[in-house]
């Protein structure tokens, strides 16, 4: 479809677009000044990973488009677990955690929205502060009837626990009339007349668009995002060591840098398009690209994803790190080390503490197909152990083509 707003017509060139409500209404909506909508975020670690990152870069997209979008942390919600795409109940966290990750959390928006000044400035809120004071009794009272039984039990998160006979309880139960609560007061106080999100929100949205309706008789509107999944099938944000998380704390900058660097071919440019700013003609000539030049692309791609979240220095380090280690066989003193007191250390141990493997098997293969290097030199003997007094700072561990990290005595 070709949408006269500038946001609908952005984010379908770029492969945002999941699902709409009332397509042309939102459309013509959208056309106007300014239009504000939210998208809300659970406090259930102190850092998101990249399968967010195609909600923050909606988000994004909007103040571009000179629309205010509000960030909205959850910290009343996580204290009762949204049960989207869970076979069970989401751990319990303790206030003191979930303020800690609240807090963890913000960093990361202030990378990719700007807080500060304009007209369109995001707005970053905790339902909480309207959530936690809540008088049950009072709250089912006037919003109680306005939920059906029989649409809750039916929304995709419930459906697929009842189906499996998983325990649902109560408490989760109870996610979705408070998700939709969300959108009543924020389009209350803030004029919030659209809600985003992924794909597996798609029913919690309606359920806020239907509450506003029937308490206010106001229109709103809800867009999801697709389930992004590589093209090998995998999902989208994790890797043989774990999540990819957007905070620094939890992942270097060069790992993050490094995840990005080893895009599969077939999702470069569905990536640059989706996690960039890089104009869509740009994009669409390196779509030329072909065998090892791909490779151009992909390191243009770990740039600019890295330059957002982490800064344009994280990312300069980070490319540094790879062209000395990967084209001058250089040690880069900004690759993940590990520094340890003791005298001596084998080698299996310390390609462990790296997390480059997880069992002394692993290694023992790895070394046997030559798979293993220190200080770039291919290595066939297991049993090797590194001495402090018999080798000078750093050494570099190589595991593979892509994992790297030096040892440091101390």
């Amino acid at each position: 479809m070709n949408y006269k707003s500038k946001f609908l017509n952005t984010l379908e060139k770029r492969g945002f677009l999941h699902q709409l409500t009332d397509e042309a209404k939102l459309d013509d909506f959208l056309c106007k000044d300014k239009c504000v909508a939210y998208i809300g975020f659970d406090c259930t670690a102190s850092s998101l990973h990249v399968g967010s990152l195609i909600q923050i870069m909606m988000l994004r997209w909007f103040q571009k488009c000179g629309h205010q979008p509000i960030v909205l942390l959850g910290g009343g919600t996580t204290k009762i677990g949204d049960p989207s795409g869970k076979d069970s109940a989401r751990p319990v966290l303790d206030k003191e955690t979930i303020e800690n990750n609240k807090n963890a959390l913000k960093i990361v928006f202030s990378n990719y929205l700007n807080f500060k000044s304009g007209p369109n400035k995001a707005i970053l809120i905790d339902n909480d502060e309207w959530l936690n004071g809540l008088n049950y009794i009072s709250f089912l009272r006037e919003n109680g009837s306005f939920f059906s039984i029989n649409k809750l039990i039916n929304l995709e998160s419930m459906k697929l626990r009842l189906d499996r006979e998983q325990n649902l309880s109560f408490l989760e139960f109870n996610y979705p009339i408070f998700q939709a609560y969300d959108f009543y007061e924020l389009n209350k106080n803030f004029n919030c007349k659209i809600q985003m999100g992924g794909s597996d929100q798609w029913g919690n949205i309606v359920n806020g668009i239907e509450l506003v309706r029937k308490k206010t008789k106001r229109e709103c509107f809800g867009i999801t995002s697709p389930l992004l999944t590589t093209s090998s099938g995998s999902k989208m944000g994790k890797s043989e060591k774990g999540a990819i998380w957007l905070n620094k704390d939890l992942l270097s900058d060069h790992e993050f840098w490094q995840f990005w660097r080893n895009t599969e071919d077939d999702d470069v440019i569905k990536f640059l398009k989706l996690f960039t700013d890089l104009d869509l003609d740009k994009i669409s000539n390196l779509n030329k690209l072909q065998g090892s030049d791909i490779n151009k692309a992909k390191i243009l791609l770990a740039n600019e994803v890295t330059k957002i979240c982490r800064g344009e220095d994280a990312s300069l380090k980070s490319a540094q790190i790879a062209k000395d280690t990967f084209e001058k066989s250089k040690i880069n003193l900004n690759l993940p080390k590990v520094i340890i007191n003791e005298e001596n250390i084998t080698l299996i141990e310390i390609v462990k503490m790296f997390n480059f493997c997880n069992t002394n098997g692993e290694v023992r293969r790895l070394v046997k197909g030559r798979g293993i290097k220190i200080n770039d030199q291919i290595i066939d003997n297991d049993n090797i152990k590194f001495i402090k007094a018999e080798n000078i700072n750093p050494i570099k561990i190589s595991v593979g083509k892509k994992k790297h990290g030096l040892l440091i005595f101390k």
